[in-house]
């Protein structure tokens, strides 16, 4: 085993120590946007629009917009800070294996000795 994978695994066994998946985490993206209410009255007629939050994920290929309302964002956000911690961690896991795989199979090339009856 080389030093590049004993870092490897180093790190993989970092990550799978914190890779606990978060109960209340919530996938996709929370955005804020600003909108006109369309009341000729209202101040965002001649102003500054109304802001409001969406949660933009996917299910099963379709894309889900779901409005959040103010109050919500608070426990919203952290959720989907938490979902997007835990999607990186284990991409990030995926990544490792994928690396430690090449390496295993360059190692191995290294050390098989070529076949006598293939000359």
């Amino acid at each position: 085993m080389g030093a590049e994978a004993a870092a490897l695994k180093r790190r993989k066994r970092r990550l799978l120590t914190r890779l606990l998946i978060p109960a209340d985490a919530l996938p996709g993206s929370l955005v804020l946007s600003h909108r006109r209410c369309g009341k000729p009255g209202c101040h965002c007629a001649d102003g500054t629009a109304h802001p409001f939050y969406t949660l933009t994920f996917m299910v099963d290929g379709k894309k889900h917009v779901e409005s959040i309302p103010a109050e919500w964002i608070d426990a919203v956000r952290p959720a989907v800070e938490a979902g997007r911690g835990f999607k990186d961690s284990v991409a990030e896991l995926f990544v490792i294996n994928a690396q430690l795989l090449v390496l295993a199979r360059q190692q191995r090339r290294r050390h098989t000795p070529a076949d006598p009856s293939s000359e």
